[in-house]
């Protein structure tokens, strides 16, 4: 399979059997293939599995559960500014976009926020050299 992905085309035609072995030939794009392989290394794993649209809104709770935060905790970013959102009625949205994003970005501020405490630690001399991956 992995040699059909690194093609780079755009879509990959497929077959798939159904119960009575009749072949159904469908095209895919290679992005929407690509999802379909990690999903079930992602299940194996113990991992939830869940699509969701881009443009997709999400309530604070939905948000947290994504984050591994609290609900309370989702509402603060929301309200210091630190992830938009906006109101419907008098629940707080958060675009799935968005909330990808701040993702990201406390994800490098948390692995950049480790490699400068490793880096220290080895200046200091608490980590030997030897003892590196």
């Amino acid at each position: 399979m992995a040699a059909f992905l690194a093609t780079k085309l755009e879509t990959q035609k497929i077959s798939i059997q159904d119960a009575n072995n009749v072949a159904h030939h469908i095209e895919l794009p290679t992005s929407a293939l690509m999802l379909l392989m990690n999903i079930p290394g992602e299940l194996a794993e113990g991992n939830a599995v869940q699509v969701v649209p881009i443009h997709a809104e999400l309530t604070t709770q939905k948000a947290a559960n994504i984050l591994n935060v609290s609900r309370p905790h989702m509402v603060k970013l929301s309200e210091s500014g630190t992830l938009p959102f906006h109101k419907t009625g008098r629940h707080r949205r958060v675009l799935f976009s968005d909330l990808m994003q701040y993702k990201e970005k406390r994800a490098k501020e948390s692995n950049k926020a480790l490699q400068e405490l490793a880096d220290q630690s080895q200046e200091l001399g608490f980590i030997n050299e030897t003892f590196q991956a």
